[in-house]
């Protein structure tokens, strides 16, 4: 392909390349335009993520939160509400219920700058709204983890951005603060996929 000057078009896929390369990020290129790497956050300490190079545009797909165990009226809610407020990507669902933020960038924009912005969109949202969606969708687990670790003396620290409502004895702390609780602390326990607290 050419641009209306006349230059060859750039590819994609190579621009794809050099600029994950270029960001010292580790990555996996499982097929021919399909790139597979996590990016680095605070609440989230990792997010997964995959760009597919299609014919006309490129996915980005991050994975953000298993399935809710509960609330998801809730949660759905929270998500579509944020949608609203931000750029270049949104939340969505896959067919088990699991929480991603997706996007679709034509191949004609695919440049350095556009990756940027797109990826720190990723990492930006996710990191945000991580502890909201715990609170929203997994309050009930969090609890029992708190009362388990209390009872017992054991460590708290994985649970300290829930410590408010947790003690208030609050049902949970999403309806009166889901924006503040994403803003802070570490995350619970597993519902990143991973089993693991905080990530």
């Amino acid at each position: 392909m050419t641009s209306a000057d006349g230059a060859p078009e750039p590819d994609p896929r190579q621009v794809v390349r050099d600029y994950l390369a270029a960001n010292d990020l580790e990555v996996e290129e499982v097929a021919d335009g399909f790139f597979s790497f996590s990016l680095p956050g605070e609440k989230k300490l990792q997010t997964a993520v995959r760009l597919d190079i299609g014919t006309h545009a490129l996915g980005v797909h991050a994975f953000v939160c298993r399935n809710p165990d509960e609330n998801h009226e809730g949660v759905y809610r929270w998500l579509l509400q944020r949608n609203l407020r931000m750029y270049g990507v949104a939340f969505a669902l896959d067919r088990l219920g699991d929480i991603y933020l997706d996007a679709r960038l034509p191949l004609g924009m695919v440049t350095p700058d556009e990756l940027d912005r797109l990826l720190g969109s990723v990492l930006t949202y996710a990191d945000e709204s991580f502890n909201a969606i715990l609170e929203l969708g997994f309050a009930s687990s969090i609890r029992k983890e708190w009362e388990w670790r209390t009872l017992r003396g054991e460590p708290t620290h994985n649970l300290e951005a829930f410590r408010g409502w947790l003690e208030s004895g609050a049902e949970s702390g999403p309806e009166s603060g889901a924006e503040s609780g994403a803003e802070s602390g570490q995350p619970g326990s597993g519902p990143d996929g991973s089993g693991q607290p905080g990530s």
